[in-house]
């Protein structure tokens, strides 16, 4: 293992050290949280890639496989959909907003009105998409060091704090670069074929499995409508997509790269699916299918080679983790305490915006690892964040979009009504089961467009400013103050 442990270290050491090489090139606010702006296709599509393809579509998609077969692939399917359909049908309007949150958006749309609560709602969904990736540091530093659960939180976390609170999205974009090149050698090129020629090939996977593991629906039609309308719709809307969608150069970047970036995704589903179809006939009688993954790299891989796939895996962990945290940092400065401070403050005052995000990104840093210590069900607390931002999120988000009749009330009539409804359907149904986001986004929706009709079209020189950013005639405001706050 000596060699192993050398690989994860330098792997490591390298993170860290990107983090102080992109400090010195956050030097202002849009630097520090979307990278100034300026990311090419190349960069922009690989780092997109990242940070969507987390742990939990890594080691959680090959417990799929292990757990369903072929079908296991639909979770990560599902996302790599919603990146496709968030690239073809909105980036480039997205890109063209100049904005740093997808509450200045609602801001912009609906006048001013309609981001705050809308804020707390994603604050809470990043800090729990965080807090789930952080977790998962535990599973991955057992198997490389046998280091206690805590230990293990720490550790990974601090690491992703910390790159993450030097250099902000350039830090941030430089690792997940490197991430993904890790992810694809590590899983795609080498653990892939690797564990279907050490389970006998296709043919005897074949032989040895029963055939619903071979059938593209075996994981069942319900499930699969509930990852489109969780992870393709999460997908849509999600503050840490969002805030990626924000870093390219140019709306063709933004939807060209992400198309490649989705399509990657695609690719990554279904190889995922395959090594856990592959680790069912090499082990059969496994206590947990997520153990299917470190027990693959573990038993089959030889020295070296099974450093740098958990250090693929430990990638995967870190790219959603550090995106994850950025949004939430960047929701809570943004679109909560800038807010408040825009009210409360002097209008001649000086504040560093570059030293506000990073403080705020290592307080939240350390609210993430705590909490990751603390959280014992990491799938329920992560099905309660995604339901609360589909059912709560989803339709003012893509009606301020697509319908032009849509109002302030109605977007936060929509975004409390689906909200609560998410939460009592959860208390009545259970917090794992489908019918609260699928009865919730429905109330959303229809309060959505009965409030709307219901009340005062949103005024016309808001619209006028509104379509002006979002054909990219406008320039990005000068002043680093919240949408919120200026108006």
């Amino acid at each position: 293992m000596a060699v192993d442990y050398i690989v994860i270290v330098v792997y490591l050491a390298g993170m860290l050290a990107m983090g102080w090489w992109g400090m010195r090139r956050a030097k202002s606010k849009s630097e520090f949280l979307v990278a100034g702006r300026r990311l090419g296709p190349a960069m922009y599509s690989g780092t997109m890639a990242a940070i969507v393809l987390g742990g939990a579509s890594t080691i959680g998609g090959v417990g799929l496989g292990y757990q369903y077969g072929l079908s296991g692939a639909w979770m990560v399917f599902t996302i790599g959909l919603g990146l496709l359909a968030l690239s073809v049908f909105f980036s480039a309007r997205i890109a063209r907003l100049k904005v740093y949150t997808v509450s200045e958006m609602l801001d912009l749309r609906y006048g001013g009105r309609a981001g705050v609560i809308s804020g707390v709602v994603m604050w809470a969904y990043t800090l729990m998409l965080a807090v789930t990736s952080t977790i998962a540091y535990a599973t991955i530093f057992d198997v490389l060091f046998d280091v206690n659960r805590t230990l293990a939180i720490v550790l990974g976390g601090s690491i992703v704090v910390a790159y993450s609170t030097l250099g902000g999205m350039w830090s941030i974009t430089l690792t997940d670069m490197v991430q993904f090149v890790v992810k694809t050698i590590g899983v795609l090129l080498l653990l892939l074929p690797i564990a279907v020629v050490k389970a006998g090939g296709f043919s005897e996977m074949k032989a040895q499995l029963p055939t619903e593991y071979f059938d593209p629906l075996g994981i069942g039609g319900e499930t699969i409508f509930t990852y489109v309308l969780i992870y393709t719709f999460g997908m849509l809307i999600g503050q840490d997509i969002w805030q990626r969608v924000f870093t390219a150069r140019s709306d063709k970047t933004a939807k060209w790269g992400g198309t490649v970036a989705g399509t990657y995704c695609l690719v990554y589903a279904v190889g995922g699916a395959v090594i856990g179809t592959a680790a069912k006939v090499l082990y059969p009688n496994l206590d947990s299918a997520d153990d299917a993954f470190a027990t693959i790299v573990k038993d089959e891989l030889p020295m070296g080679v099974r450093g740098l796939v958990l250090a693929a895996a430990l990638a995967a962990v870190m790219s959603t983790s550090s995106g994850a945290l950025i949004a939430c940092a960047t929701v809570a400065n943004n679109d909560i305490w800038s807010r408040l401070r825009g009210v409360v403050r002097s209008s001649g005052e000086e504040h560093d915006e570059v030293k506000g995000n990073r403080t705020f990104i290592l307080l939240m840093g350390v609210a993430v690892i705590l909490t990751a210590i603390a959280l014992n069900d990491v799938v329920e607390a992560l099905t309660v964040a995604y339901n609360l931002l589909v059912g709560g999120l989803l339709v003012p988000i893509l009606g301020g979009l697509l319908w032009r009749r849509g109002t302030a009330p109605g977007a936060l009539a929509s975004v409390v009504v689906g909200g609560l409804a998410v939460i009592g359907l959860m208390a009545t149904y259970g917090i794992l089961a489908n019918e609260p986001v699928y009865y919730g986004l429905l109330a959303s929706l229809a309060t959505y467009v009965v409030v709307s009709l219901a009340t005062k079209p949103t005024d016309e020189a808001v619209l006028a400013a509104w379509r002006e950013r979002l054909a990219g005639r406008a320039p990005e405001p000068v002043s680093e103050e919240p949408v919120a706050a200026q108006q």
